[in-house]
């Protein structure tokens, strides 16, 4: 059977926005032009050199039936909830937060002279674990493997499996590829991905062609979605490129959104703010 590559289905400018008590950055996913790709609700990249711009942070703030995905490059993030869960994500590390029924939790980005590299990813819940028991899976830069491709791709795995090396991050209900691959000048990277999985990159560094044959050159920061397929290819010119590849099974239900809210109805919105109002949202 002949394996197909994934085509650029869409490129997407991230949008500025404001957050939080008045971070600024840059949101690809989770906007008028791109409001999901199933399972994939948002993508926030608040990368910055200038203080003004994160460290007001995200004070306590509620989310339910979703996972939050926090990985950082460079800088820190405090983090506590009312759980009692505190700790500090630093350079390399992943928080991985199954919102489930329901969490309180802040998230302060800290003040360093090296600024902030950073994504956030919103994952859908399927509807049969919107109201779980909340979980952390909280990931160390040491336990995140990094493989060094002959063909010029260094690919950290944060999820999912490259060259029979499996990332540490499981047990997610999209079954999820979450991959940073950096590639050098002229460097290449190809993988396969399950047929009918969503599947998107965000090149957050240089310049790369995406999709084989007939690839398009895009420069970053862009948001690059991919139509179905078997393989993914991507290629470096004469500088070097830095994308994340994400990929996973897309749910197929309806989506209720309020903030940081997302069910599957309305009505089961405004029990969310009933419990919120009422003081029984977190158990």
């Amino acid at each position: 059977m002949e394996t197909t590559v994934r085509k650029i289905a869409n490129i997407i400018e991230p949008q500025p926005v404001v957050e939080g008590a008045g971070v600024r950055l840059k949101r690809s996913i989770g906007t008028r032009t791109l409001d999901h790709v199933d399972p994939f609700l948002l993508l926030d990249d608040f990368t910055s050199k200038n203080p003004s711009d994160y460290q007001a942070g995200f004070p306590l703030h509620p989310h339910r039936g979703i996972e939050t995905v926090t990985y950082l490059l460079s800088g820190a993030v405090r983090h506590k909830d009312t759980l009692g869960n505190s700790g500090e994500i630093g350079a390399g590390e992943v928080q991985w937060m199954t919102a489930g029924r329901g969490i309180m939790h802040e998230e302060m980005p800290q003040a360093r002279p090296e600024g902030i590299i950073g994504f956030q990813l919103w994952v859908n819940l399927p509807a049969k674990l919107k109201m779980t028991a909340p979980r952390y899976q909280n990931i160390s830069a040491n336990e995140i493997p990094e493989i060094r491709r002959d063909g010029g791709a260094t690919i950290r795995i944060i999820a999912g499996s490259v060259d029979g090396v499996t990332g540490p991050v499981g047990g997610i209900a999209a079954e999820p590829t979450y991959l940073d691959v950096a590639l050098a000048p002229g460097g290449s990277f190809i993988r396969s991905i399950s047929r009918g999985h969503a599947a998107f990159a965000y090149l957050f560094e240089g310049t790369a062609r995406f999709g084989g044959d007939e690839s398009a050159v895009v420069t970053g920061p862009r948001l690059i979605v991919l139509g179905d397929g078997d393989t993914v290819e991507v290629r470096a010119d004469n500088s070097p490129a830095r994308f994340l590849l994400v990929s996973g099974k897309p749910l197929h239900e309806p989506i209720a959104r309020y903030g940081p809210f997302v069910m599957n109805t309305r009505e089961e919105i405004e029990q969310t703010l009933r419990e919120l109002q009422q003081g029984t949202f977190v158990r």
